[in-house]
């Protein structure tokens, strides 16, 4: 894939008009800050952008010193104050120079509404994230409309901090401790955002008010702030012993959570603790260093590859074939009645709103399979996640048979049972029998042979594979495989399926693993072997911690589940050899039936591997024993051979689908890129390939001049 030229910048337009408050009590001037276009296309806020909007402030402040107006409001276009900063240009950048003025262009710009010597309110009527929500910090005084739900400083979620005064005057508003769970917790819980109910409660805004009519109660609460008729209550920021006590409680939660592999938060929590004590100026200053900094790092590049890739990109899947040919999916029936496939009828029933039945070989699975999903429905509900009707209609739209015929109508049926490549065989040779021949017949298999599960069949071409992921409300990936006969019909209904869906869809050839277990497999497999070789398992688990992945090796096959993950390991040795070989020390805890680690103690604490599982494993001379950092490199490189193999076999065209796989089907970090842009930075792909898996400038920064 080629570096791509930046997008031209979308100008946010200053637009100034005075207000006459209610009440007499003076002339406000409305600064409005739009980019002119539809709600489809966020308010941004890039050079020339900043540069208008300084313009209008700088006016207005002459304005307000000539007693020409008595407070300056800001508010936005429908639906947004801003999105924040304009971080297209950024992907360009290659000078520290460029990277400074960026950072110090928000600051020379916003510092203004602090400066102005009347005072400014924030009328949020929109979303305000990043450097928008710092415009409205800047101001005095904030309301929100009550619809509001997107309200978050999301920086240290992309691998940047809030630049723009974020770190400073959100702590001083609300207190560190409020602030720090705004700065970090909420961007490093999947970029968690802030409704404007929970601004009020946090003290990030003042009042809240029914979008209706929004801009007319907040003018009129306005005209009673600046008459002293009401008076904003402030929090009580902490003492400096509490201040400093919550930092360091902040820094031991991304220690257990990141173990520094990703700069920004940290950076972000040490512009929080010498907030405390740092005047304006100073701690503006320390943004704009770090800002800078971060902006010429890899890791924010990285970020923003990912970002696109898991956003814009995601939106045209490639390998899909065209829309139109995707055939109507009227009713659905699932084959199976286990956890996999309740889950795959209620998220089918809710979002296609069509029938779906559920078929297992007798009444006490489909009973139970019923059960399951009474369950899943009752704990949305409850959760406030589904209506009452809504969960009426998805468990009336459900039904559940032993009787095959049952599934005669389906448009597409799904099977969803053990993986045992005989089993399915034998499933999709009945369903030929009883379905209609333009029926679309899928399997949700992780790991098996699409076209052996489909070689016997009268039709072969109308099978495709549709993976989920577990669990599969949550998880945003669904890889379809293709095999060498499906039509072009069939792959279409799948990438149609899973836009229904609200998923992201990537096209995969019928290789075994396709790429997400094929990579997390090859990762688990370098590590079992660094075990089997005499590497303590507390070493094998920690290695990896640079990389900055959810979890350590053994608590993902604990939560995978060791036999099932030892079942994938299995037939990815039968068809890849001795780049997957077996581990006699798994197989002999999977047989013994025991944890790898211990017992979630329901405080976040990191799940390390239980040390006495050391026994299982045979204990050679120790001549092969590796550590930490020879199990990374073991890990890494293998990691990168098997792309290497996968782009080779066109698995998939191109490594950026392999790392919009792991992203959205793994949950591999925005600060890797997924994994390739990680690789080309620290050398595995030259060295092990001979060539960057991407271009120069794509996920990292550009050389310069």
């Amino acid at each position: 894939m080629a570096t791509a030229a930046p997008r031209p910048e979308r100008i946010a337009h200053a637009l100034v008009r005075d207000v006459a408050l209610p009440g007499g009590a003076g002339t406000l001037a409305l600064v409005t800050v739009d980019n002119g276009l539809d709600h489809t296309k966020p308010t941004t806020l890039g050079p020339a952008g900043l540069a208008e909007l300084h313009r209008a402030l700088l006016t207005q402040q002459h304005r307000a010193v000539a007693g020409e107006i008595v407070a300056v409001g800001v508010t936005g276009k429908p639906y947004y104050l801003a999105a924040g900063a304009d971080l297209s240009a950024v992907t360009a950048i290659s000078a520290e120079s460029d990277a400074r003025r960026v950072a110090e262009a928000g600051h020379t710009t916003y510092r203004l509404l602090g400066e102005m010597g009347v005072p400014t309110f924030a009328y949020v009527n929109g979303a305000a994230l990043g450097g928008g929500l710092e415009l409205a910090l800047h101001c005095t005084y904030r309301t929100v409309g009550a619809d509001v739900g997107a309200l978050a400083l999301p920086e240290a979620f992309l691998g940047l901090i809030p630049g723009w005064g974020g770190c400073y005057l959100l702590p001083h508003l609300v207190g560190v401790r409020r602030a720090l769970e705004v700065i970090l917790t909420r961007p490093l819980a999947g970029n968690r955002m802030t409704k404007a109910a929970e601004a009020l409660e946090l003290g990030i805004v003042d009042a809240v008010f029914h979008p209706a009519d929004f801009l007319e109660q907040s003018l009129a609460w306005t005209a009673d702030v600046l008459a002293g008729r009401i008076v904003p209550v402030r929090a009580e920021i902490e003492s400096q012993e509490e201040w400093d006590a919550v930092v360091a409680g902040a820094r031991a939660q991304l220690d257990q959570r990141l173990h520094g592999a990703k700069t920004a938060p940290y950076r972000a929590l040490a512009l929080v603790a010498a907030a405390r004590t740092a005047d304006r100026d100073s701690a503006f200053a320390a943004e704009d260093d770090a800002l800078t900094e971060l902006i010429m790092s890899d890791q924010l590049r990285a970020g923003l590859y990912a970002f696109d890739l898991t956003s814009r990109r995601a939106r045209t899947p490639a390998g899909a074939p065209p829309a139109e040919l995707a055939r109507p999916v009227r009713s659905v029936g699932i084959v199976g009645a286990g956890l996999m496939a309740g889950q795959l009828a209620v998220l089918i029933a809710r979002r296609l709103r069509v029938p779906v039945v559920m078929r297992d070989i007798d009444d006490a699975r489909v009973a139970a399979g019923l059960a399951g999903i009474r369950s899943q429905v009752e704990r949305q509900a409850a959760k406030g996640r589904m209506s009452p009707d809504e969960a009426n209609r998805v468990l009336a739209s459900i039904s559940v048979s032993t009787d095959l015929s049952t599934l005669a109508g389906a448009d597409l049926v799904i099977e969803a049972v053990t993986e045992v490549l005989a089993l399915k065989q034998r499933v999709f040779a009945e369903l030929e029998g009883v379905i209609a021949d333009d029926a679309v017949l899928a399997t949700n298999t992780s790991a098996l042979s699409v076209t052996a599960m489909s070689a016997h069949l009268r039709h072969p071409e109308r099978v495709v594979g549709i993976h989920f992921f577990n669990p599969v409300a949550q998880m945003p990936l669904i890889e379809v495989v293709r095999t060498a006969s499906s039509t072009d019909a069939a792959v279409a209904t799948a990438f149609a399926l899973a836009k229904q869906l609200g998923k992201t869809a990537v096209g995969v050839a019928d290789r075994p693993g396709f790429v997400v277990n094929r990579l997390l497999l090859r990762l688990l497999a370098e590590v079992a072997a660094a075990v089997e070789g005499g590497t303590p398992v507390r070493t094998a688990d920690v290695a990896l911690r640079p990389l900055g992945l959810p979890m350590g090796p053994f608590a993902l096959i604990q939560l995978v589940g060791l036999p099932v993950a030892l079942h994938v390991l299995d037939a990815l040795h039968d068809e890849l050899g001795d780049r997957y070989p077996l581990s006699p020390g798994l197989e002999r805890l999977a047989t013994q039936g025991r944890r790898l680690v211990p017992e979630p103690d329901g405080h976040g604490a990191d799940l390390e591997v239980d040390p006495t599982i050391q026994d299982a494993f045979d204990k050679p001379d120790g001549s092969g024993a590796l550590d930490e950092a020879g199990v990374l490199d073991a890990v890494l490189g293998g990691l990168t051979e098997e792309i290497g193999l996968m782009l080779d076999e066109g698995v998939v065209d191109s490594p950026d689908q392999i790392d919009l796989c792991m992203i959205l089907g793994a949950n591999w970090p925005l600060h890797l890129g997924g994994i390739s842009p990680y690789l080309d930075r620290a050398g595995y792909s030259e060295r092990g390939l001979g060539r960057r898996l991407l271009p120069r400038g794509v996920a990292d920064v550009p050389a310069a001049g």
